[in-house]
């Protein structure tokens, strides 16, 4: 049996380099999914607006669906293979040539832009199972909430800065930067090569400075595949028998998730369609989103250590559901920005407290598997809320009856989680 690295040698630069894969990572949520690029192929690609914003809902509800099936036979595939690197490795290259290919579709190019999306959009999701399954290893106990907000602070703050970047070199010049033009809209279509280079870039250290042997404690199968089937049976046999409240926890996760996915897909639609938000107050919302759900996962991450995962999230629920509700309701630009920062402002704590609860429960050397059922708690049922927003929003002609429905799963999943009561398993 291979041993893994100790805790107790775990240096901060393994820590940081960790970190800095959401720093690099989190350019394309915040760029291609939420603002710049939705925002593109709803008005520039698509035929129409509301069809736009349905075929991104069912882009968005494909790759819920292929992570949702492939996520937990991958991770039981890492830990049976001992490749966790190396699958995430590969997950991040690809997303980078994904991301990069979304440069070419033009107008009318609505199946080619969805397919690259969805792949690019499947592959950066699949890396996450992987990128997560390590928290529980380079953290102590005592600090895995504080070090997943880290984590998470870092990624808003790549986002923010990438946005930043993306406004000053390509949206808002006359002439863009690198000699991109403003024709066919080249220069908006420019930010995916931003953020392909930016991905690449920044999640070497993830890769230089993470010791593999953190993702190799176990011996490798000889029949990797076979071993992985077998092991995901067992897995899934022992969450809901053994691991209650892991079960109970993913079922809780599995339905607020999907409100959270919902409002990221479609926040910079949205605010174009609802609001009339130019390009260029898009970037400038998500620039400010990004510095408030930094500020917010950095600061509820001591909370979480204080309080516990599970009363930050339920926090975050609160709020987020009221923030969504105004956001529906309210006629005025000035509100729906409040709206959207307090939104910006939760979702940071609730992504890391959610990331550091399944750290707290996950039993040790099974974090491939178990963060592989934790995306699929993410992924299972996350169809549900960008698709019943694309038909809402197609049968009363109105985003804003679209929207609502978001709450719905902040509430439920609320409940669910309020009901749950946390015994951490020792590492």
């Amino acid at each position: 049996m291979l041993v893994g690295v100790k805790r107790s040698d775990i240096s901060k630069k393994t820590i940081f380099g960790w970190a800095l894969y959401d720093f690099a990572n989190s350019a394309f949520t915040t760029l291609v999914v939420t603002f710049v690029y939705s925002a593109y192929f709803t008005s520039s690609i698509a035929s129409d607006e509301i069809s736009g914003t349905e075929w991104w809902s069912l882009g968005i509800t494909l790759s819920a669906l292929i992570v949702a099936v492939l996520s937990p036979v991958l991770g039981a595939l890492a830990d049976a293979g001992g490749h966790r690197k190396a699958f995430l490795m590969s997950t991040t290259w690809l997303t980078v040539v994904g991301t990069a290919l979304l440069f070419f579709p033009k107008a009318g190019d609505v199946g080619l832009a969805l397919f690259i999306f969805v792949f690019a959009n499947v592959c950066y999701e699949l890396g996450y199972v992987f990128y997560n399954a390590y928290l529980p290893e380079i953290s102590p106990p005592a600090k895995i909430g504080r070090i997943s907000g880290y984590g998470w602070g870092l990624g808003y703050l790549g986002g923010f800065i990438c946005m930043l970047l993306a406004l000053g070199c390509l949206i808002r010049p006359e002439i863009p930067w690198f000699g991109f033009s403003r024709d066919g809209g080249e220069h908006v279509r420019a930010v995916n090569l931003l953020v392909a280079g930016w991905f690449a870039v920044f999640s070497l250290p993830m890769f230089l400075w993470v010791p593999a042997s953190l993702g190799n404690r176990s011996t490798p199968s000889p029949h990797p595949v076979r071993a992985a089937l077998k092991r995901l049976g067992v897995t899934f046999h022992e969450i809901r028998t053994q691991y209650r409240t892991i079960f109970r926890f993913l079922i809780a996760r599995l339905i607020y998730n999907d409100g959270l996915i919902t409002v990221f897909s479609f926040g910079g639609i949205y605010a174009q369609l609802t609001f009339g938000f130019t390009m260029e107050e898009i970037i400038v919302l998500g620039i400010v989103l990004n510095v408030a759900a930094g500020v917010g996962a950095w600061v509820f991450g001591v909370v979480d250590d204080r309080l516990g995962a599970r009363q930050t999230i339920l926090i975050s629920l609160v709020g987020l559901t009221l923030a969504t509700v105004v956001a529906v309701l309210t006629p005025s630009k000035t509100i729906f920005w409040a709206a959207a920062i307090f939104i910006g402002l939760l979702a940071g704590p609730n992504q890391s407290a959610s990331r550091s609860l399944m750290g707290r429960l996950v039993p040790k050397d099974k974090e491939n598997e178990f963060f592989g059922f934790f995306a699929f708690s993410g992924k299972a049922t996350s169809f549900l809320g960008p698709l019943l927003l694309g038909q809402l929003t197609t049968i009363f002609d109105s985003q804003r009856a679209g929207l609502s429905s978001t709450a719905a799963f902040f509430i439920i999943g609320g409940i669910l989680l309020f009901r749950l009561k946390v015994e951490p398993s020792k590492h």
